[in-house]
């Protein structure tokens, strides 16, 4: 498999627009979405919905993973040759 080199690929103006507006949220925001999903799942099983309990805590994977490339956009970027230009 061909290995990608810094500055060889480039991201589309839509991904840009996303990453800009996302990374105004800081990262708290993704791990307390996170475990409020887990909070409300608890107490969606306490009070016997088990089917929503199950829906709901199933958020919390990807609000986690959301808030993991939100940290990973604003450490590094997503676009090298913009970065280069720079």
């Amino acid at each position: 498999m061909p290995k990608v080199f810094r500055g060889e690929a480039m991201e589309d103006q839509f991904t840009g627009t996303i990453e800009k507006g996302t990374a105004r949220f800081p990262s708290t925001v993704f791990l307390g979405l996170a475990l409020g999903s887990m909070a409300a799942s608890l107490v969606l099983k306490i009070s016997r919905k088990d089917d929503w309990a199950l829906f709901v805590g199933q958020w919390a994977a990807p609000f986690l993973i959301m808030g993991n490339y939100n940290k990973l956009v604003k450490q590094h970027g997503s676009d090298a040759a913009e970065h280069m230009a720079a």
